[in-house]
């Protein structure tokens, strides 16, 4: 139980000092949030839970390919939250990450490679 309050801890503790390094600069919050702390966190933990190491190889190979649909909600979010406010941009992300992750699916699905 210790294991799991500490990895929560720890997690929680990276989403808090990303959000409050993004409240005093747009740039280093945007850093911060860009690196892949989340992934190598888990990997870490994924590894100190002695997973296999073909587990752990096929998060980071998967993680690649998910985080490809999310790229256009990133560049296109500030023009959506400029034009319907934070929630309609919000929303608005999300099914756009949806359409794009469905989009490369089925190429991916094409060509041999199957994310779900």
């Amino acid at each position: 139980m210790a294991w799991l309050a500490t990895k929560y801890l720890v997690t929680a503790a990276l989403v808090v000092l990303i959000s409050e390094a993004a409240k005093r600069s747009d740039r280093l919050g945007g850093l911060i949030a860009a690196l892949p702390l989340v992934t190598v966190l888990t990997l870490i933990w994924l590894y100190a839970e002695k997973q296999p190491a073909e587990r752990i190889s096929k998060h980071a190979y998967y993680t690649f390919w998910y985080v490809l649909p999310t790229l256009p909600m990133f560049a296109l979010f500030p023009a959506m939250h400029r034009a319907w406010g934070f929630w309609g941009a919000l929303a608005s992300s999300a099914l756009l990450t949806v359409a794009c992750f469905a989009a490369l699916a089925w190429v991916l699905r094409r060509l041999g490679l199957e994310l779900m």
